[in-house]
């Protein structure tokens, strides 16, 4: 039984880990989008590399042993994000929650990299049942 706590911790650290390091990628999407061009056009690049970012992510995370349910994956990741950005860029970096009213900057990327995800896990199991049959 005790394994099987262990295996769980593991796949828990690896899944934050996996979300930190998606987090930490569209963190410096937005940063170096908003050195070179302006907020509008970074926030633009930003949507569409979150998917792309949690895509490659999510092509590693469900190839790994103890990945978690493709939903369920997707719901960490999200959730990962989505604390990190009320903690640390609403609340350190921004003083304000302000960028939470922005479809473009905020909601579309949320929505974006949880489908991006799920549908990465569904297509990689898929793929592992069909080479396994």
């Amino acid at each position: 039984m005790q394994s099987a706590r262990v295996a769980s911790a593991k796949g828990a650290v690896v899944t934050v880990i996996d979300g930190l390091v998606g987090w930490a990628l569209c963190g410096a999407t937005m940063g170096v989008g908003m050195k070179v061009t302006t907020l509008e056009v970074a926030l633009v690049l930003h949507a569409i590399a979150a998917p792309v970012i949690f895509t490659c992510i999510s092509l590693a995370y469900f190839h790994h042993v103890d990945s978690w349910a493709p939903v369920r994956a997707a719901a960490a990741f999200l959730g990962v994000v989505a604390v990190m950005d009320v903690f640390v860029v609403a609340l350190l970096i921004e003083r304000s929650f302000e960028m939470f009213g922005s479809i473009l900057g905020t909601w579309l990327p949320f929505v974006l990299m949880f489908i991006s995800t799920w549908c990465t896990g569904l297509a990689v199991r898929r793929a592992s049942h069909r080479a396994t049959a």
